[in-house]
């Protein structure tokens, strides 16, 4: 648990060339209001508006942005980093594929959210869909090419991709799946959690979209949720003795923020002194003090 690679590589990125030289990120690097503040105070701007933009050097976000995107930003001579996601690129591939092969690009994805206008605002047709509802206004093609927001779950995703073949069954229906492999880890992972837990803490950003797929799954599978930035917005009243507690959190989640609601939760049960709260999680270390804890 804790940050995904490709967030971690942002960040890293992000720091250095900080401390050389002054530099915007175009957007936000990363959905998580810690991580952005912590970025603010090393001296990093961020700004919505390429207009905005008053420094000589622009870091493309890990969500990526499309050639249109990039072509404006060299256009106004600023130096260029990219800090997309590489699994991001490999998805940005494979609508790219679709296109030269003559399918019709299908997105499965939030049409507002930054990654998903990345894969598509270079596009002269495509569509979004998110929803049965959505993928039942399609209009008929003989060829789409689906793929999905990276942070999508892979249930959800194949799910419409089922739907669009059932509804256009003359239709050739190619499937590229650019779901990545933390979120499918991290969506297993909650599934697994809400079985056997209470509540569930899910800690990231409030924009997050991979945090808000992580709160919604573990509700669908019965566990009651909470979903929080940090340790300041957890309360007592949440809990009760002898419940289990599930811990799980976004892939821009820094590891201390999630350290913060993990000793919280020990600190309460540690006061409960006649029944304890079983505190679980995908952490492996986190799944060692449990043992020890409820042990007591």
């Amino acid at each position: 648990m804790g940050m995904c690679f490709g967030v971690r590589d942002a960040l890293a990125l992000a720091h250095r060339e900080a401390a050389t030289q002054p530099v915007t990120v175009l957007g936000d690097l990363v959905h998580n209001e810690i991580v952005l503040d912590d970025l603010r105070r090393r001296g990093v701007r961020l700004e919505q508006d390429l207009d905005a933009v008053a420094t000589p050097t622009v870091l493309i976000t890990a969500h990526g942005a499309s050639e249109k995107r990039l072509s404006a930003v060299a256009a106004r001579g600023h130096r260029l980093i990219e800090a997309t996601c590489p699994l991001v690129h490999v998805a940005h591939r494979a609508v790219r594929s679709f296109v030269t092969q003559g399918f019709h690009p299908v997105i499965v994805g939030r049409r507002d959210h930054v990654e998903v206008r990345g894969m598509t605002e270079d596009l002269e047709a495509f569509d979004v869909v998110l929803s049965e509802s959505e993928v039942d206004a399609l209009a008929p093609r003989d060829r789409f090419g689906v793929a999905a927001q990276t942070t999508q779950p892979i249930h959800r995703v194949r799910a419409l991709v089922d739907r669009i073949r059932q509804r256009f069954p003359s239709s050739e229906v190619r499937f590229a799946d650019t779901v990545c492999l933390p979120t499918k880890q991290r969506q297993d992972a909650a599934e697994n959690l809400a079985r056997v837990a209470d509540v569930v803490v899910v800690v990231g950003g409030a924009n997050s979209n991979n945090t808000r797929e992580l709160a919604q799954t573990c509700r669908q599978h019965g566990a009651r949720v909470h979903q929080i930035v940090s340790a300041t917005e957890l309360r007592e009243d949440w809990f009760h003795p002898g419940q289990i507690v599930g811990l799980t959190a976004g892939t821009s989640t820094p590891p201390v923020t999630i350290q913060g609601v993990e000793h919280w939760l020990h600190a309460l049960s540690d006061r409960w002194t006649h029944e304890t709260v079983a505190i679980t999680s995908h952490n492996p270390a986190l799944a060692t003090a449990t043992a020890t804890a409820t042990a007591r």
